[in-house]
């Protein structure tokens, strides 16, 4: 545990007003990765400008987070700073739910999706002048089933790339072994069938990926433009086709915001829905494998209040 000694002039107040004064935090980083003591000691430094006192804490150990963030919540901060990837998030953020704290995000991982729905800098230091000036913003969660997450869950190429990877194959080759394992995955990889809803109503339809949204961005590339994290709906976006190539195309064309990203692309929007697949299939959600079909896709509208820009990103 690391606490931060901060200057107690009060730092000028460029945004809105805040529904109450923020006269405490506690940051808690994840950093098993061989830079998360470095990001940890960056982050507490740019921190040290704030006009209240951090509790910081890194976690090496992943089993180590939840108690962590158990312990500082107990401790009724006004503000609790998570700092690492979408999967870190995604984990903590359920504890965080009926506490009377604002979240504040210093993204950490590769893709920091949810900073970027939110229009959050992917610098420390811009991340922490967010914390510094924002304003509270309140927001949705998603939810499969009983697990709330932040941002995008998944099913096809990407939750089979997570659950079947080798266990230390990014860290002995780096990020070509991880993308040599993808691609070996990708050939083996087979479209299916995904079901929404239930009874004689449903929709049926061949698929070769399905993205159950709450925000518009999935591994760093805005892919699910119907989805926001302020709507009150979920979104469960399908990438129709029988072959594999269509996944491609519509990744390619997302990345370059080219309009045939639309094409073959069905969404369905609404406060709960029941989806399944044909066979059924596990489910990433922001990273991490956590669930298998069939399950309930909802929304829990505003139940968090995240520190966001006082500018909210441009649409």
């Amino acid at each position: 545990m690391t606490a931060i000694t901060t200057d107690t002039t009060q730092a000028p107040d460029t945004g809105p007003a805040r529904d109450r004064p923020i006269r405490s935090a506690a940051l808690v980083v994840n950093a098993k990765s061989r830079k998360g003591q470095a990001l940890f000691k960056r982050a507490c430094a740019a921190m040290s400008g704030l006009p209240y006192e951090v509790d910081a804490h890194a976690v090496e150990n992943p089993e180590d987070l939840e108690p962590t963030v158990r312990r500082a919540l107990a401790a009724k901060p006004d503000l609790l700073i998570l700092g690492g990837g979408d999967g870190t998030i995604s984990g903590l953020v359920d504890l965080m739910v009926g506490h009377d704290v604002i979240l504040g995000v210093l993204p950490l991982g590769t893709a920091n999706s949810f900073a970027r729905t939110l229009g959050i800098p992917l610098t420390i230091e811009g991340a922490v002048e967010v914390i510094r000036t924002g304003a509270p913003r309140r927001i949705d969660l998603g939810m499969i089933d009983g697990d709330y997450f932040a941002n995008c869950a998944a099913m096809g190429i990407s939750p089979k790339i997570a659950e079947t990877v080798p266990h230390g194959l990014k860290k002995v080759l780096g990020r070509v072994g991880y993308l040599g394992w993808a691609a070996y995955q990708f050939m083996r990889f087979r479209p299916f069938t995904l079901i929404v809803g239930e009874g004689p109503d449903a929709a049926r339809m061949r698929v070769v990926e399905v993205r159950i949204s709450n925000g518009p961005y999935h591994g760093g590339t805005e892919l699910v433009d119907a989805a926001a994290v302020d709507s009150g709906e979920i979104v469960v976006q399908a990438v129709m086709g029988k072959m594999k190539r269509r996944l491609v195309q519509n990744w390619v064309a997302s990345v370059f915001r080219h309009e045939s990203r639309h094409e073959e692309v069905r969404d369905f929007r609404g406060k709960s829905m029941r989806v399944d697949t044909i066979p059924k299939l596990p489910i990433s959600i922001d990273g991490e494998v956590l669930a298998k079909t069939p399950v309930t896709a909802r929304i829990a509208a505003g139940i968090i209040q995240v520190m966001a820009p006082v500018t909210p990103p441009q649409t």
